[in-house]
C-alpha cells in the first residue's frame, strides 16, 4: 500500500493508471498551426478539460478513493477545494458508492459548486482563506469520521495526476518540454516524476500567476514560502504549495515561470477563439508563459497540460 506522505514512484503512477483506466478518459492531444506559428515551436495540448468532471483532478481523486481500504471508505471521504478537486472527489465517491463531504470557500465559482452538489456531495461553505478551509474541514471530519483526501499533499493524488503525463509521452515520446500550471503542486510534481522517469532529459517547467507566486518564490529560495496574495483570476491556482509536492518539485522540476493577469486573460481568449476549446483561466497560465518566452521555446516540442474547462459562463473575464 502506498505511503501517502512519501513521494510516489513511477511504479505507483503506472499502478494508478491501471486503477483509474476503467473510469477516466484517455484525453486527446490537440495541436494548432496558429499556436505553432505564433510560438515557432511544436505545441501539443493534453486536453484534460475533456476529462470527467472537466479537469485532470479526477485522475488523482479516483486513484485515492478507489484504493482506500474498505474500513476507511465506508465512513466516506472529505476534502476542501475551490472546485475541481471537489467535483473529482464527489464523482469518485459516487462511483465507489460512499459519501463525500466537501468544504468550499464562499467565493468558489457557482458552476463548480453546482457540479459538486450534482455528484451527490455534501457541501459546507467557509471563508475564503486556507485557515478557514482547514479548520472547517477538521470540524467536518470530527463529526463524520470521514477520511480526509488532501487536494495535493497526498501520494495517491500525485500518482493519479502523473498519469496524464504518462499518456502524453506514450503518444508523443519525443517532447523536449512539458509545462503544467502549479497551485498546490500535485500536477506539477506528478508530471515531473512520470516524465523524468521516462526521459531524464525532458524539461519540466511550472507556470504560475504573478498574483499567487508562492511556488515560484519557494522554488527560487529552496524553502516553502508563504502565500502573500491569491488575487488571481486563475481560481484553481489560489492555493498554497504543498510540502510533499514541493520536495518532488525541488528535485525534478527545471524552472517555474510567472505571468500577469492580463497575459492569462489574453492567452485564455486566444485559445477559445483559435482552437475552439473552452479552457479555464488556470490552464491559460502555461499558454501565457509559452507566448511570453518565445525565444526560450523556439524550435522545441512542448507539451502543455490543459488542466480544466470549468468556467462560469456568466462571469467571463472579457
Amino acid at each position: 500500500m502506498i505511503d501517502i506522505l512519501s513521494a510516489p514512484t513511477i511504479a505507483d503512477i503506472k499502478a494508478a493508471h491501471q486503477v483509474i483506466k476503467p473510469y477516466a478518459h484517455c484525453t486527446p492531444v490537440l495541436t494548432s498551426s496558429i499556436v505553432n506559428d505564433r510560438t515557432e515551436a511544436s505545441v501539443f495540448f493534453k486536453c484534460e478539460n475533456l476529462q470527467k468532471v472537466g479537469a485532470f483532478k479526477f485522475r488523482g481523486a479516483c486513484n485515492a478513493v478507489l484504493t482506500l481500504p474498505e474500513q476507511e471508505a465506508k465512513k466516506g471521504v472529505g476534502t476542501h477545494s475551490s472546485g475541481n478537486h471537489a467535483q473529482a472527489l464527489a464523482l469518485a465517491a459516487k462511483i465507489r458508492g460512499i459519501k463525500a463531504y466537501v468544504v468550499m470557500p464562499e467565493n468558489a465559482p457557482k458552476v463548480k459548486v453546482a457540479a459538486v452538489k450534482n455528484y451527490g456531495a455534501e457541501v459546507t461553505f467557509c471563508e475564503a482563506s486556507l485557515e478557514a478551509r482547514e479548520s472547517t474541514l477538521a470540524d467536518v471530519i470530527m463529526q463524520t469520521g470521514a477520511t480526509p483526501v488532501h487536494p495535493y499533499n497526498d501520494a495517491r493524488i500525485i500518482a493519479g495526476q502523473g498519469t496524464s503525463a504518462l499518456e502524453l509521452l506514450e503518444e508523443h515520446p519525443d517532447l523536449n518540454v512539458i509545462m503544467p500550471p502549479v497551485g498546490g503542486g500535485g500536477l506539477l510534481s506528478g508530471t515531473a516524476l512520470a516524465a523524468k522517469s521516462i526521459n531524464p532529459d525532458i524539461q519540466i517547467i511550472g507556470a504560475e500567476p504573478e498574483e499567487a507566486d508562492d511556488a515560484f518564490r519557494s522554488f527560487k529560495s529552496g524553502k516553502l514560502e508563504p502565500v502573500y496574495s491569491t488575487k488571481t483570476i486563475a481560481d484553481g491556482l489560489r492555493t498554497s504549495l504543498g510540502e510533499l509536492p514541493f520536495g518532488i518539485i525541488k528535485k525534478h522540476v527545471d524552472d517555474i515561470l510567472t505571468v500577469s493577469e492580463e497575459d492569462i486573460i489574453s492567452a485564455m481568449r486566444f485559445i477559445w477563439e483559435r482552437m475552439n476549446i473552452i479552457i479555464e483561466p488556470s490552464c491559460a497560465v502555461p499558454v501565457a508563459a509559452l507566448f511570453n518566452n518565445k525565444e526560450r521555446f523556439k524550435g522545441h516540442r512542448v507539451g502543455i497540460i490543459i488542466t480544466g474547462g470549468n468556467v462560469d459562463l456568466n462571469n467571463l473575464p472579457w
